[in-house]
């Protein structure tokens, strides 16, 4: 094509005319193509292809003019992957194809080196994967695996024609608020090794081969002494802000590295929730899955024992939340050839089943690494790692992924770490939109005084602000004040959408705060926001995964949604087949309405949630929440008009009224309630 607009470009009106058919019919180019080079040739907007340089040239002979060009090109890459990006070029099949050799890779390292510098990249370039240095180390091309067990070729890029190189190009932060984070929950059936792979990445020593590992993340005595974790841990693993290298943080050293010194030198940080895996703490792991707002989910299973037990469970959990998943198999090193097979074999059925229809992909090389990462949240791509935490087999492999791991990019950048007008754009976005922050955990410190954690949701927060907190246990917002806060340990100024921070909260007492509250701005931009409203009832379009028999009205679950999990009760089950009934079976789906038993919750329509009660299991999205008309229009179709379910629903509201008003008060609700339950028995008698 630039040898056809060369040609154009050097003729007249005439000739053009004149070769207009033979030209067309030689090179196939449809007539709103050719009119648009004849434009060319007669001077409309026209540029000569002499006078441009290709993007190689660009690389290869760089001048400040192409520095320039190719800062504005890196720079809207960085912005649009939210503060770094992977760029490939040479290769068929790339995104910038081109013949490369020795010579042009070392020019190309060049200027990349002097692109990162300009003024409005500020960022640091690493070299992550190049064919021909693994074609020298290898003897051959690293390619996708093939193997019987996971033979996924079905949407798997092909392997490309020439030399080609990556690019890992990431903005250097100016402060811990602009640094890049991704949440990673750790889950996988008991003794898979969880806690044990989370000790080899962040500690950078490897096992003994009995939990050595692990005992600096326990948290409590019993863990250690069980070897089994019943809390949420959570364990960060940094990547410097010059090189990329990972910063570990050094409890037990000599020269001690805290979690402050990990963040300062880092330009992005991968935070770990270690989870529970026994099933006696399914409540716990639940909670950490639905609360703790995690990026990806990194399921741990043990090639000795296969994807068993709570796994499958864990599974279920992410899929159900649409939480991206890699799979992580340790112990290779203890376990039978064949029976690595066998479980190669059962993880591929599972994830190629349809309740899953994840396309497994071994990763084993770098070229593996770089592909899944680019590829692991667009597709139904679910890379496989195989690690072994004695030997440090394939840790360097996950360690890499980790590193290009793509940010949650539902969350918009909020931080102007430079001048670009996309970033201003995206800060004005966000600036517009209202904070909202969910408690996960609470603290008391001494001298310090009630601490809360949890994720920002939208919008932004900063120190010495005030805003509305709740519900309590009446359903009321009360304003507070925002007295510091810190990111990782470090004191920041200000904090925005999908960053986890820890909140000291002004003048609060530990027992006005509870987990499932919710911060929110009482600003929207610049216009005042009212009290926000809550709500008991809610209506959720849900799908029943596993119950042993019928779920019908009244039925109660405890429903996790978020950071709130309560216990609910439904109300009524409304199906598509109205011939089912208001029943529902395992693998039904129907509209539900819940009411939460003890108190109101801030919940908002299309969260998704998930209801468990033994081994019965749902999930959901909430497709509404009542306002207090139609909360009492649903409940008393609930209850015949009656408006009560038992005793104990008028018990827990004697309770919230006694803390409210004192025992007077309580006394002539309950003779209230008296009087209604008397006067409703005896109107259901007479009809």
């Amino acid at each position: 094509m630039d040898n056809l607009t060369y040609r154009i470009s050097t003729m007249d009106v005439s000739q053009a005319d004149a070769a207009t058919h033979s030209i067309a019919g030689k090179y196939a180019v449809d007539e709103s193509l050719f009119d648009s080079l004849v434009d060319q040739a007669i001077g409309v907007d026209a540029v000569s292809a002499a006078e441009e340089r290709t993007l190689k040239q660009r690389l290869v002979e760089a001048t400040d003019d192409d520095i320039e060009h190719l800062a504005n090109i890196f720079d809207g890459r960085i912005v649009e992957g939210q503060g770094e990006t992977i760029i490939e070029f040479g290769g068929g099949d790339s995104e910038f194809p081109m013949d490369l050799n020795d010579t042009d890779v070392a020019a190309i390292n060049q200027t990349l080196e002097r692109v990162v510098k300009h003024a409005s990249v500020t960022a640091f370039v690493s070299l992550l994967y190049d064919t021909h240095a693994e074609a020298d180390a290898d003897g051959q091309k690293t390619t996708y695996a093939r193997d019987i067990s996971l033979a996924a070729t079905d949407g798997v890029k092909k392997e490309s024609t020439g030399r080609s190189v990556h690019y890992l190009i990431r903005r250097t932060p100016k402060s811990v608020e602009e640094m890049l984070e991704v949440r990673v929950a750790v889950v996988g059936n008991v003794d898979a090794g969880k806690s044990t792979m989370l000790g080899v990445l962040t500690q950078g020593k490897l096992d003994d081969g009995r939990g050595l590992a692990r005992v600096a993340l326990f948290r409590h005595k019993h863990e250690i002494d069980s070897g089994r974790t019943s809390s949420v841990g959570l364990e960060i693993l940094g990547f410097d802000k010059l090189s990329g290298a990972a910063i570990r943080h050094t409890p037990g050293a000599h020269n001690k590295m805290g979690w402050d010194s990990v963040c300062n030198r880092s330009s992005k940080l991968i935070s770990f929730l270690d989870l529970a895996g026994h099933e006696k703490y399914l409540k716990t792991t639940v909670f950490g899955m639905a609360g703790g707002a995690p990026d990806y989910v990194m399921l741990m299973v043990a090639a000795n024992a296969g994807l068993t037990g709570m796994a499958r469970e864990h599974l279920g959990l992410a899929l159900a939340l649409g939480i991206p998943v890699f799979v992580v198999i340790t112990k290779i090193d203890m376990c039978p050839a064949g029976v690595l097979d066998s479980t190669l074999k059962q993880l591929t059925k599972v994830l190629r089943s349809s309740g899953c229809r994840k396309l497994p992909i071994a990763v084993r090389g770098r070229r593996e690494v770089v592909m899944a990462a680019e590829r692991f949240v667009n597709q139904r791509v679910c890379p496989v790692f195989q690690i072994s935490n004695v030997t440090g087999e394939g840790v360097d492999n996950l360690q890499t992924f980790l590193n290009i791991l793509q940010v949650n990019r539902s969350y918009a950048v909020t931080h102007d770490s430079t001048s670009t007008s996309n970033e201003q754009e995206n800060s004005q976005s966000q600036m517009h939109q209202q904070l909202r922050y969910e408690i996960s955990e609470i603290f008391s410190v001494p001298y310090v005084g009630t601490v809360v954690s949890g994720v920002v949701n939208s919008g932004t927060m900063v120190a010495g602000q005030t805003v509305w907190m709740g519900p309590d246990f009446h359903g009321n917002f009360i304003p507070v004040v925002l007295k510091t806060i810190h990111r990782k340990r470090v004191e920041v100024q200000s904090a925005c959408a999908g960053q986890s921070v820890s909140i000291a909260l002004k003048r609060i007492s530990r027992s006005q705060v509870r987990k499932g509250m919710v911060l929110l701005g009482r600003t929207r931009g610049d216009v005042e926001v009212e009290q926000p409203q809550v709500s008991m009832t809610f209506e959720a379009e849900v799908v029943v995964l596993y119950h042993s028999t019928t779920i019908t009205r009244r039925y109660q679950a405890m429903v996790h949604c978020g950071s709130v999990h309560q216990t609910a009760r439904v109300l009524s089950i409304r199906q598509a087949d109205e011939s089912k009934g208001s029943l529902l079976r395992t693998g039904d789906r129907a509209k539900v309405l819940f009411q939460f038993i003890r108190h109101p919750e801030y919940v908002l329509p299309n969260s998704r949630l998930i209801f468990r009660e033994g081994r019965t299991k749902g999930v959901g999205k909430v497709l509404r929440v009542l306002n207090k008309q139609e909360e009492r229009e649903a409940i008393s179709a609930a209850t015949n008009g009656t408006m009560v379910f038992d005793h104990r629903a008028i018990k827990i509201k004697m309770e919230a009224l006694r803390h409210q008003s004192g025992p007077a008060a309580a006394s002539a609700t309950k003779a209230a309630f008296d009087a209604s339950i008397s006067a409703n028995s005896k109107k259901i008698k007479k009809q």
